[in-house]
């Protein structure tokens, strides 16, 4: 069984959100960075529907992450590309959903990496709230309880949609 989130309404009301967390801090000329893949979508959603001139980074955070060693290599790791500096510059990171928190710790690590940003604003599509780590995003589209047997893919570029898969037991 299959179930679908609108995702169109979710961006548009987190584009909302992220204007309005952005006047509240007084940032005029954020640096955007998507982490790969499903936050790297959302990332140029929001770019466009923000209107941002300066191109947005992409992470590929596999050798930053924290159980690197137990997962083995990722044959698909791609450089992280950032087209800016981050060195005191006011960061939205996005991704698609969190969870434990790793892969955001991981990013930060990164962009640290490349400088020490002034700040960074936290952008999730979907929150599944199964923290490990003190981590949470400023804005969230849809927060989720799932069950043990649920999974949630964010699939696209080009419709973006969710899909939250039931996983069959084997009985």
């Amino acid at each position: 069984m299959t179930a679908l989130i609108n995702v169109e309404n979710l961006l548009k009301t987190m584009c909302d959100q992220l204007k309005g967390e952005l006047q509240a801090r007084s940032v005029e000329q954020p640096a955007l960075i998507g982490i790969r893949t499903g936050g790297v979508w959302l990332a140029d959603y929001l770019h466009k529907a923000l209107a941002l001139e300066e191109p947005f980074g992409e992470l590929d955070i596999s050798f930053y992450r924290d159980d690197f060693s137990r997962m083995g290599l990722n044959p698909r790791v791609r450089p992280s590309h950032l087209p800016f500096e981050t060195e005191d510059r006011h960061i939205i990171l996005v991704d698609d959903v969190i969870m434990s928190g790793r892969t955001i710790r991981a990013a930060m690590n990164e962009i640290f990496d490349y400088g020490r940003p002034a700040s960074i604003i936290l952008v999730t599509l979907l929150d599944l709230g199964a923290r490990e780590l003190p981590i949470q995003p400023d804005i969230v589209g849809q927060s989720l309880q799932l069950q043990r047997h649920q999974r949630v893919k964010l699939l696209g570029p080009d419709p973006l949609r969710v899909e939250l898969r039931e996983r069959r037991e084997n009985t």
